[in-house]
């Protein structure tokens, strides 16, 4: 009886670590080429309409963790997203209530450790760093080469299982084939 009930207890805590991957409480988000470009002076190479109201769409209502130099990429505070800045200099100060500017990345720990669905948003620094700690990986592979300064790391398939694929729309805005492919850590 006491067997029984340690393998039903072990059935809930691997089913609940599955729940947990499903919903992921620590998510990258990042379109990448072919070649695994993300960007190329502190810019996206590509414009894909479509892929930014995804973006949109996934982020709004969560926190977006980034680096200095992604978040001065932004040009602007994007609304209802609380913008966690990742950042060496501890004299960085962003006078905006949506923004946290955090000096050292352990400070981190409360948001990958969440309930709630933090979604890492680059650049390649935060990408490299936080891609081991990450549940989740929204990822939109655009099926092109580009040259660039900027790249994502290299996706292990061992440590990841592709949960959906999604052809997205080519047309006159969005002139490039490519497709969102979601990703779970195994």
């Amino acid at each position: 009886m006491k067997l029984k009930m340690e393998l039903n207890k072990n059935k809930k805590c691997i089913k609940r670590e599955y729940i947990r991957r499903l919903i992921a409480m620590l998510s990258i988000i990042v379109a990448v080429a072919n070649n695994n470009v993300i960007g190329k002076d502190n810019k996206l190479i590509w414009h894909l309409p479509e892929d930014l109201k995804r973006f949109k769409k996934l982020t709004t209502g969560h926190n977006i963790i980034m680096g200095r130099k992604t978040f001065e990429s932004l040009g602007r505070v994007l609304p209802n997203r609380k913008h966690i800045v990742l950042c060496n200099d501890a004299n960085l100060k962003i006078d905006n209530e949506n923004v946290e500017v955090l000096n050292d990345i352990n400070l981190l720990d409360k948001y990958i450790n969440s309930d709630e669905e933090n979604f890492v948003i680059g650049g390649a620094t935060i990408y490299k760093l936080l891609l081991p700690k990450a549940d989740k990986l929204y990822l939109t592979k655009i099926n092109e080469n580009f040259e660039g300064d900027v790249y994502f790391p290299e996706i292990k398939q061992e440590e990841w299982k592709a949960i959906s694929k999604e052809k997205g729309i080519r047309d006159d805005k969005n002139p490039y084939d490519y497709e969102y492919i979601n990703y779970i850590r195994k």
